[in-house]
């Protein structure tokens, strides 16, 4: 029997369009659309269960978000900075290396 998750999603208006218009916006980014509709879903009242099977995405990732933006609303799902040095090279400086012919 799946665990009904303790952050329960209760969506203001506001919010409710806002995520709407994201998942339906055409140009959104992939991740921004997806973690939309795991918080749209969650509002319906769905387990991590049910929409990590609906979105084909791991229940882990759609609990991560859940937490998230019960925690910090929409602000929850923006990027956030990550742990680690900073990268030593530009992306466009990555390419400058060895060629391989096949």
């Amino acid at each position: 029997m799946p665990l009904n998750s303790p952050f329960t999603i209760v969506l203001t208006e506001n919010e409710r369009e806002h995520l709407e218009g994201i998942s339906k916006k055409y140009t959104s980014p992939y991740r921004d659309v997806i973690r939309a509709k795991i918080i749209l879903m969650a509002a319906q009242g769905l387990s991590n269960d049910i929409i990590a099977s609906r979105l084909d995405t791991p229940r882990q990732i759609v609990s991560k978000w859940r937490k998230r933006f019960f925690k910090q609303r929409l602000q929850g799902l923006l990027e956030q900075s990550r742990k680690g040095r900073p990268a030593s090279f530009s992306p466009s400086g990555r390419r400058g290396g060895k060629s391989v012919s096949m």
